[in-house]
């Protein structure tokens, strides 16, 4: 005698219910997912960063950028050189001195013949006019006369030169002084210029990394928007499941945002918090998932 078995058969409605859940399946399946619409994407640089990138190869590396400064420095140094020596006061002495020299020993001797002729009116009125002791006065005053005009264009003479000599010091100084500038100049440059260099890596960094980050949430806003259906359709299997076990059932989503390169060079979760509350009020509203 055959055995007969009997088979407990789910309510109709749980059978349509598989059934049309079969159907969207093989229906959402059909087609490949387009991925491409969320694959990754790196941010260009920002203009900063250019910017940064241009000047450490181009002015903030090698002697080019602090050489203009050594450059000058090396003319002023030379210009110095050419105001030590025993001719450097030449080009300060002013050129009217001779001038003031002759008419100061043109008056001198001016003065000195009028000298003169007072000896010979003295020597006349005391009688002794072309007497040996007018000669001897007019030769001890020519002698004495003679000295001091001497002394007197010495001491023009020393004044100029003293004076040209103090001016010519000062102009050696004076390009002394420039050509350490110049060189001070040329040690600083390239730390201004790494300073340049970072202000503007630092900027175009943030830009950047600001740029990135919308990028990922583009990206892991498509990602999400592309795997709804895959959602919302194992929603609808655990559903089902429940009603033709009579158990209750728990969705557990098989899509999570992934880990952005933002977010792991910065050690930060906050992007990741605004998609998954951005993911949940697309699925379910008001910031909480249907499943």
């Amino acid at each position: 005698m055959a055995e007969q078995q009997t088979k407990a058969l789910p309510p109709q409605y749980v059978e349509d219910l598989q059934k049309d859940l079969g159907t969207q399946l093989t229906a959402l399946t059909a087609a490949p997912l387009a991925t491409d619409k969320f694959a990754p994407t790196v941010a260009g640089q920002d203009p900063a960063q250019q910017a940064a990138y241009q000047m450490a190869t181009t002015q903030g590396q090698g002697i080019g950028a602090f050489q203009p400064y050594i450059t000058q420095a090396g003319a002023y140094d030379k210009a110095a050189a050419g105001l030590s020596g025993a001719g450097a006061y030449s080009p300060f002495m002013s050129p009217y001195q001779q001038d003031v020299i002759d008419a100061t020993l043109s008056e001198y001797d001016s003065q000195a013949a009028q000298g003169l002729a007072g000896i010979g009116q003295q020597a006349a009125m005391s009688g002794n006019l072309g007497g040996g002791r007018e000669g001897v006065m007019r030769a001890q005053y020519q002698n004495k006369s003679d000295m001091n005009r001497a002394l007197l264009q010495s001491g023009l003479l020393q004044q100029g030169f003293t004076q040209a000599n103090q001016l010519a010091n000062q102009a050696f100084g004076q390009q002394m002084a420039l050509g350490q500038n110049q060189q001070g100049l040329a040690a600083q440059v390239p730390g201004l210029y790494g300073q340049d260099i970072s202000t503007l890596g630092s900027a175009g960094a943030i830009q950047q990394a600001q740029e990135q980050a919308q990028l990922d949430a583009t990206r892991e806003q498509n990602r999400l928007r592309a795997y709804e259906p895959y959602e919302r359709l194992g929603f609808q299997q655990t559903g089902v499941a429940s009603i033709a076990s009579g158990a209750p059932g728990q969705y557990q989503s098989m899509v999570t945002p992934n880990p952005t390169p933002l977010q792991n060079a910065l050690g930060i979760a906050s992007v990741a918090g605004g998609l998954m509350g951005n993911y949940g009020d697309y699925l379910g509203g008001g910031g909480k998932p249907f499943f």
